[in-house]
């Protein structure tokens, strides 16, 4: 009978645990063999298991072994060498066992979020300039790395943008952490983040989570605004809730588009400058983005003027 080489790969992001049913009657029926305890081996070893930890194994410690089946469960790295070894070895011998491949677990969308939580963990203890940081002398790093990712989508460059949100990702978690070290009733932590943001998706888009369809995108922006003003109370304004640190151009977008929602009319036109450009940003109308065509308009200045340099 040929014996088989199941390679067992697993996920290091999710509980020990939870495998598949296949991968637990493979693991149940079959000794198992891996290159390192962990919290896995002590699971499996409960549910009944057999597990043997063979450090630094080789493609000849699998064809050698006695069993028909031979499990090997592959630590968090995925053990690329030994898979690619003995791949190698069968190719040229193809008699010698049959390579099977099986997942027990994989990383669910998103799991990688949790690597990204434990790296700013370590930062945080590790590096003594973080240590010294608050949640105000870190405030300035999130606009840059903001407008650092505005300005990769405004050029279309995909690449950049992945890494600005990336930085994005990093003051975010930053601030999670930073945030479980306030007093007691005031802390909270990337989970709370997460948390808040889902029941706030979920309030603010009736028409996706619950039985209200809206008949077009200005229903779906009258909802949320509705739902929002509800989550703060009673507004007193149109305008309450307006950022106002927002860079000029975007602000005098978001208070038109503000005014113009709760029938309000449009400025009158002034001779001072930011009256004019007050009047250029509402002419442009809605659709418009007064900020993103400034910003062209300035890259194109410079590039001309480095032409001439």
């Amino acid at each position: 009978m040929t014996r088989r080489i199941v390679l067992l790969v697993t996920s290091p992001r999710m509980p020990a645990g939870l495998l598949t049913a296949a991968a637990w009657d493979l693991v149940r029926a079959h000794p198992v063999l891996t290159g390192a305890d962990g919290d896995q081996i002590t699971a499996l070893r409960a549910a009944g298991a057999t597990v043997t930890v063979v450090p630094e194994a080789t493609a000849a410690t699998l064809l050698d072994a006695a069993q028909p089946v031979v499990v090997w469960l592959a630590g968090p790295g995925g053990d690329e060498f030994l898979a690619r070894e003995l791949g190698l070895k069968l190719a040229r011998e193809p008699g010698l066992a049959e390579l099977e491949l099986l997942y027990g677990s994989w990383d669910p969308p998103g799991a990688r979020l949790l690597d990204a939580v434990a790296v700013t963990d370590r930062l945080q203890s590790s590096d003594p300039w973080r240590r010294e940081q608050t949640h105000r002398t870190l405030a300035k790093y999130l606009l840059e790395e903001a407008y650092e990712a505005y300005d990769a989508i405004v050029a279309g460059d995909h690449a950049a943008m992945r890494d600005e949100m990336g930085d994005v990702l990093l003051q975010v978690l930053f601030h999670a952490q930073l945030a479980q070290e306030l007093p007691e009733d005031e802390r909270w932590n990337v989970d709370d983040v997460a948390g808040d943001f889902v029941a706030k998706m979920i309030r603010r888009n009736p028409h996706v989570f619950a039985d209200t369809p809206a008949e077009d995108i200005d229903e779906i922006i009258a909802t949320w605004e509705r739902v929002k003003a509800e989550e703060k109370g009673a507004a007193r304004s149109p305008l309450d809730g307006v950022t106002w640190s927002l860079p000029s151009l975007t602000l005098a977008a978001k208070l038109l588009a503000r005014a113009r929602r709760h029938g309000l009319p449009e400025p009158e036109p002034a001779d001072t400058l930011g009256g004019r450009l007050l009047t250029l940003v509402a002419q442009a109308g809605e659709d418009a983005d007064a900020e993103a065509a400034l910003r062209e308009e300035l890259r194109r200045y410079a590039e001309a003027v480095a032409d001439q340099a």
